[in-house]
């Protein structure tokens, strides 16, 4: 790879690592679910009046809208807005690596080696030290809504390989019109209409203006600039080559949340973040063989602002 591609690729990770800070940021305002619909609707829009619909089955773009786009972000959002750190939060979400090679092995009869048996069997002991830490400090509830999160992810990589579109960005753009009316209906329901209301009369003011910056963030840099970049360059080298630099999201996200925002993670958080890296990074390096010239791997890209787990591609 050439030097300025893996500059782009360290770049990409470092957009997407610091988009966590930018939802910690929305969410100091606006109601989470709100907020996750809102952030689709923004992308959904233009999607729709500019880019034309991806030739797969309706079925796996509504899965993978329900998937990826919303139990992942009910999971994350919630998460996050009930108190774990938006640091910890980038690495809890890397969850979706083992469960999708797990869901992957289950319900699409996908080959695991043992190494990759290896690595997220270690990813799965980083992370059950990290929810040891949140336990013992009384946060279990977030913890376990990120892992959902996670969950949800998974089954949108399984979707979103099923879909096997032949444009894989179309794909990514137009699951986001799944998720906006799920999501404002439960917000609806769980937050009430009263609650919706004033985040909105208030997001008005000047001191809506850092929540207002963190989604246009997350919709700007984070989906747009950082899918586009990432596809660019699968489409370009192996998805070996390129993924294992998604682990650098939450490196990134550690670091960034440590210095905006003042988030210092407990010893046994860090030990298990190494583990957890380790883990997914080893597992994504072995591979059965050549992985198919699809763009499965490419459609997985995160809205949210992070990369397809590089383990799902068992």
């Amino acid at each position: 790879m050439p030097a300025r591609h893996v500059l782009l690729a360290v770049l990409t990770s470092v957009i997407w690592g610091l988009n966590f800070i930018a939802i910690h940021a929305s969410l100091e305002h606006f109601p989470p679910l709100f907020l996750a619909g809102l952030r689709f609707l923004v992308v959904a829009i233009p999607t729709v009046l500019l880019v034309p619909r991806p030739a797969v089955a309706t079925r796996w773009l509504v899965a993978y809208g329900l998937g990826f786009g919303t139990v992942q972000f009910i999971g994350l959002y919630l998460g996050m807005a009930a108190g774990l750190p938006a640091g910890l939060a980038s690495l809890v979400l890397q969850s979706s690596a083992p469960f999708s090679v797990v869901l992957g092995a289950l319900l699409l009869r996908e080959r695991i080696t043992p190494g990759r048996i290896v690595g997220v069997a270690v990813a799965v002991l980083g992370l059950a030290l990290v929810g040891v830490s949140r336990g013992s400090a009384g946060a279990w509830g977030p913890f376990l809504l990120v892992v959902l999160g996670g969950l949800g992810w998974a089954v949108g990589n399984l979707a979103s390989r099923q879909a096997a579109a032949p444009n894989p960005l179309h794909l990514t753009l137009w699951m986001s019109v799944v998720p906006p009316l799920p999501l404002f209906t439960i917000s609806l329901v769980a937050e009430g209409p009263g609650r919706i209301g004033d985040a909105v009369v208030g997001s008005f003011s000047a001191a809506a203006v850092p929540a207002w910056l963190g989604l246009a963030y997350t919709v700007l840099l984070g989906t747009v600039l950082g899918t586009a970049i990432w596809v660019w360059l699968m489409a370009r080298h192996a998805v070996s080559t390129v993924a294992p630099f998604s682990m650098l999201v939450p490196v990134t996200g550690l670091l960034a949340g440590w210095a905006f925002l003042g988030e210092v993670p407990a010893w046994l958080e860090l030990v298990g973040g190494v583990l957890v890296i380790g883990g997914v990074l080893w597992a994504s390096t072995r591979s059965v063989g050549p992985p198919p010239r699809t763009g499965a791997d490419a459609r997985s890209v995160a809205v949210q602002g992070g990369p397809p787990s590089p383990a799902s591609r068992t």
